[in-house]
């Protein structure tokens, strides 16, 4: 994943998008999720994975735009999650929080 994260940043940073508008950049975020969203419903996991292709790079960029490392914010989450206690609930992971 380093290496594709390199790539993708050294490819938007050739196109400047490193500079754009985070708040826009998020809505494009929302807008390839929605994609996912859309191909999950027909069960297309070609575009499904196409969807969460694009979601990292608009993440990546959102990222760059706020002078942010995802990797760093991908860390942050995992040490929120990694001792996250649950269980499976009709196919879906409930913290136990929410249970």
């Amino acid at each position: 994943m380093n290496e594709l994260t390199k790539l993708t940043k050294a490819w938007c940073l050739i196109r400047k998008l490193d500079k754009g508008n985070p708040d826009k950049q998020a809505l494009k975020v929302m807008e390839e999720a929605g994609e996912l969203a859309g191909a999950t419903v027909r069960g297309d996991d070609h575009q499904m994975k196409d969807a969460i292709g694009d979601i990292f790079v608009t993440l990546v960029v959102l990222c760059m735009q706020k002078g942010w490392n995802i990797e760093h914010c991908i860390d942050q989450a995992y040490q929120e999650i990694k001792a996250r206690r649950g269980k499976m609930v009709d196919g879906v992971f409930v913290k136990e929080e929410d249970l």
